[in-house]
């Protein structure tokens, strides 16, 4: 091997060894990246539907036939839609760091390493259906495909945020026996709130662009269901506040308060922009704390489990503490 070779080997053993080999701050940072860049992402695509961009770069994966980047004559549509597209990359950049940063630690804690995989694998996936709407001019179906994909992800970017700070799942904490099924049932509630007001945003006015199909579905009586499970998922929030509260589990109680806060910001919101006519701010609000919903609501179910380092950990004593009290 000549000298230049030795030196691209020696420089790879350096990066490799400058890799994490445990959780540290780069994990941790890289995980919160992902979780934000994730929902991130979703307020970026809102602003493309809702500035009517859906179509600023009218084919894919060129943004037109001729360039794969916006052109001037393209105006600001071209711009909001090709900077979404290019938000991409950054998420492509962050998986493959978040990759790096756990691949060292595949035996001890290969949960960060399958997470990551998934979350790099979801970016590609996002991108064809992102291309397949264009190509379909923004079919509502495949939109709405799209932002539930969009939920998945950041549903995974949460578990991998919670893995990274609290190890592998362990036992269930000792919790009354009825607090599990409500906490499904409430995410249950939570999951089809998310899936029948993407139904609603298909029926609406802001299709994306002037000329998009709709679903043809009522848009005011889908309003009126999409409602039902929202009152539902705040009727779950409550009660599981209620019992972290009662309980005293630290994690479970920041956990529930926060689904509460963002479950009672939501229908606020909601009601707002339906009373308001839709207005483009509310209902791009209303998108990204979708997202956030399914971010803490996902948060709750992790910490009815307790870390498999810390089962005797303070969170499970407290809890257990509180139970027997």
């Amino acid at each position: 091997m000549n000298r230049l070779g030795h030196r691209i080997v020696g420089a790879g053993r350096r990066v490799v060894a400058w890799l994490p080999s445990t959780v540290d701050r780069r994990v941790r940072f890289i995980s919160w990246a992902s979780l934000v860049s994730q929902t991130l992402i979703v307020g970026t695509g809102g602003a493309v539907r809702l500035t009517g961009s859906g179509l600023g770069c009218p084919t894919w994966p060129r943004c037109t036939p001729e360039s794969f980047v916006a052109t001037p004559e393209m105006g600001i549509h071209g711009i909001v839609e090709f900077g979404n597209r290019l938000l991409t990359f950054v998420l492509v950049i962050i998986a493959i760091v978040a990759f790096a940063f756990v691949v060292r630690m595949r035996r001890e804690r290969p949960e960060l390493l399958r997470l990551s995989i998934a979350l790099g694998l979801g970016i590609p996936a996002q991108a064809i259906i992102g291309g397949i709407t264009v190509l379909t001019e923004l079919n509502p179906w495949i939109v709405g495909l799209h932002f539930v994909v969009s939920a998945v992800l950041v549903a995974l970017a949460t578990v991998f945020v919670a893995r990274v700070y609290r190890g592998q799942a362990g036992a269930l904490l000792p919790l009354p026996g009825f607090v599990r099924p409500l906490a499904l049932v409430t995410a249950v509630a939570v999951w089809i709130t998310v899936l029948v007001g993407i139904v609603v945003t298909g029926s609406g006015p802001h299709a994306g662009d002037g000329g998009a199909a709709r679903n043809g579905l009522d848009s005011e009586l889908w309003q009126h269901i999409h409602s039902w499970p929202a009152y539902a998922s705040f009727a779950g929030a409550v009660a599981l506040a209620a019992i972290g509260l009662r309980l005293g589990s630290r994690m479970l109680r920041r956990a529930s308060l926060g689904l509460l806060a963002v479950v009672v910001v939501q229908i606020a919101v909601g009601l707002a922009q339906a009373r308001l006519g839709l207005p483009v701010i509310l209902v791009g609000v209303h998108m990204v704390l979708a997202c956030v919903l399914v971010a803490v609501m996902t948060a709750v179910l992790l910490a009815l489990r307790a870390p498999r380092a810390a089962v005797a950990g303070d969170d499970a004593i407290v809890v257990r503490d509180a139970v027997s009290a």
